[in-house]
């Protein structure tokens, strides 16, 4: 039976999905339909959750109430707790957050599948427990007190102070909340994939989140928002920007934050960060790394526009984490947070007509070799 093989599965479809869509031509990024410009002006991280897993806006009711559910599952178990404090404190954010969403699956079982209602307790969970553990590491690991959840601060004022026992500026919640939204979800990507094929053998969701957090740890996706930022420290100044693009481009290696699989034009979740960069930089003074940033856009372009290669979310958005004093290694653990929302809605939508995913191989070895004793090898 002939085969038509593409590396990656590029341009292959491996489902139907009503979640997200993405037109890659005119920049156009939609969660449910509804445009992300218009979210990130109007909505809020929690309320666009619910968009992604139940398909529509929710109403007050539904989300005054969607909000108390995942508000009073924030906490994490001691036992959780002390796991984070046995890992390695030298150990990589995401292999605590793996870790910790596995060990979840303990506590609360999620094995019948079938049953709707454990499914979406299961859901608020993730939701609600991911942000904790994240906080919890990057404390722990230091030798810090781990610090509970505020039930009085909303999610991501929550977040931030549990990072640093502080209740963080309005600006900084309001900005981190977009930031959220722009990365909580993004169409068939590597960890939504990832996601789908642990989900189609009707695994926990526990497991399910666990597996994307392992592919989105991968610097060919989410990881690539931390090599942004070590890039833009080693330019250091506006002034070295040109001599460092020049000697990528002529030793054909990859500026990191530039090009995606989809996109021909600039991400729109780039343009955006950029906007919300403007609007944080106004109220607590601009980011060397932002200005050096700038200039690596504005000089790239001179030799990527005309292949349509432009920056694309990661681009920016470890400048907005920088700013806030986030640490490097936590970027990819808060773009987990965030994705979990859309690795959730899309098993959500898989568990409807579900099948398990066997995709055929195309084999490239020999046949009928003979087996050799090992006295004659």
């Amino acid at each position: 039976m002939p085969h038509d093989f593409m590396p990656g599965l590029a341009g292959v479809p491996a489902a139907r999905s009503a979640v997200s869509d993405v037109d890659g031509q005119a920049g156009v990024l939609e969660y449910r339909g509804i445009r992300i410009e218009a979210l990130c002006e109007h909505s809020s991280f929690l309320e666009t959750a619910w968009l992604l897993l139940f398909g529509r806006l929710p109403t007050q009711e539904q989300l005054t109430q969607f909000t108390k559910d995942v508000t009073c599952h924030r906490r994490i178990k001691y036992r959780i707790v002390d796991l984070i404090k046995c890992l390695p404190e030298h150990g990589h954010p995401m292999d605590a957050l793996q870790a910790g969403v596995a060990a979840l699956g303990m506590f609360y079982p999620g094995r019948n599948v079938t049953d709707v209602e454990n499914n979406y307790w299961s859901a608020v969970r993730l939701i609600a427990k991911l942000p904790t553990i994240v906080a919890a590491y990057a404390r722990l690991r230091k030798g810090d007190d781990y610090i509970p959840p505020r039930d009085e601060l909303n999610f991501s004022e929550n977040f931030l102070y549990m990072l640093t026992e502080t209740v963080p500026p309005k600006i900084w919640v309001e900005t981190f909340d977009v930031c959220l939204i722009l990365h909580a979800e993004h169409t068939m990507n590597a960890s939504t994939f990832t996601g789908l094929v642990t989900a189609s053998t009707l695994a926990d969701p526990y497991t399910v989140v666990a597996s994307s957090i392992g592919a989105l740890k991968g610097p060919l996706h989410g990881g690539a928002n931390e090599e942004v930022v070590e890039m833009l420290r080693e330019i250091g100044t506006p002034g070295r920007v040109r001599g460092y693009v020049e000697q990528k481009v002529q030793a054909k290696e990859k500026i990191m934050g530039f090009g995606h699989r989809v996109y021909k034009v600039k991400d729109p979740r780039a343009t955006i960060l950029q906007e919300v960069c403007g609007r944080l930089f106004k109220e607590t003074g601009t980011s060397p790394l932002y200005d050096v940033a700038v200039e690596v856009e504005r000089a790239a372009a001179e030799h990527f526009e005309a292949k349509k290669v432009y920056p694309n979310v990661d681009f920016y958005s470890g400048i907005v984490y920088d700013k806030m004093g986030i640490e490097l290694e936590f970027f990819t653990p808060i773009f987990a947070m965030a994705r979990a929302a859309g690795w959730l809605a899309h098993w959500f939508e898989q568990l409807k007509e579900n099948k398990l995913y066997r995709p055929e191989q195309i084999y490239d070895g020999e046949h009928n070799r003979p087996y050799v004793p090992i006295g004659e090898r």
